[in-house]
């Protein structure tokens, strides 16, 4: 017979109550207004996603990755054992109670990534990390940025979407360094996200994760060229676009 779930803590966020329920010692839910968003028994496509985009930073490299958000930390887990002992990596989580979980109950499912040295933790909004890098020197871009949210781009994005709209975009491929990446989580194609990544300079191919179940997708663009060169195609996407004031939460 099963063990019952156990609603360690409830809090409230914009977009409903936000839990975290235990059965047993290493069995998690993550729920948002009673909605599963993600549990330690499946983390396959996050441990996909990570490897998909860390893949080919090298182990000697001192690679640069910006991951967000954080949700149960398998993502963050599998990008750290694929990059070496001198990458750096960021992770943005706009929930800061996530954050608390996982350095609390939810750290025994990855050995505590968070603790890694070269982890450093923003508890804010992944657009404003963003942001800060692409108008800051080029030492400061990431080789990689790996969004794996609550929901990735559907089949129409409005211009203003925070991440995946044409302006986002654009802030992202600034963000990058030449030959970057930029892998993102989907249920689905995208036609509006996927003419923003042509509209400022990326390459882009669709990656399946998982075999049988219920299976994800992986956009896996590349950032070719130097960004100085493709200003005025960022500029067009960008034109007229408001700044939106929420984010959205992680998936499942």
């Amino acid at each position: 017979m099963a063990l019952p779930w156990q609603t360690l803590e409830t809090v409230d966020t914009p977009d409903g109550p936000l839990a975290l329920l235990r059965r047993g010692e290493r069995d998690f839910l993550l729920t948002i207004r009673g909605r599963v968003l993600m549990t330690s028994a499946a983390h396959r496509s996050e441990d996909e996603l990570a490897k998909l985009a860390c893949e080919g930073l090298g182990e000697d490299a001192p690679a640069r990755v910006l991951v967000s958000g954080l949700g149960m930390g398998f993502t963050l887990r599998a990008a750290l054992d694929v990059l070496g002992p001198r990458a750096w990596v960021v992770v943005a989580e706009l929930n800061p109670i996530v954050a608390a979980w996982c350095e609390g109950p939810l750290a025994v499912l990855t050995n505590h990534a968070l603790r890694d040295k070269r982890v450093r933790l923003v508890v804010g909004d992944v657009g404003t990390v963003l942001r800060d890098v692409a108008s800051g020197p080029v030492e400061r871009r990431f080789d990689a940025v790996v969004l794996d949210m609550y929901e990735g781009p559907q089949q129409r994005v409005p211009r203003h979407h925070p991440l995946y709209g044409a302006e986002a975009v654009a802030t992202t491929r600034r963000a990058l360094a030449e030959g970057g990446t930029f892998a993102v989580w989907c249920e689905q194609r995208s036609a509006d996200f996927e003419r923003a990544l042509r509209t400022v300079g990326f390459t882009f191919e669709m990656k399946r994760t998982g075999h049988g179940g219920r299976v994800h997708l992986v956009y896996l663009a590349r950032a070719r060229g130097p960004v100085e060169r493709l200003a005025s195609g960022s500029e067009r996407a960008e034109r007229g676009v408001p700044r939106a004031p929420r984010r959205p939460m992680r998936r499942r």
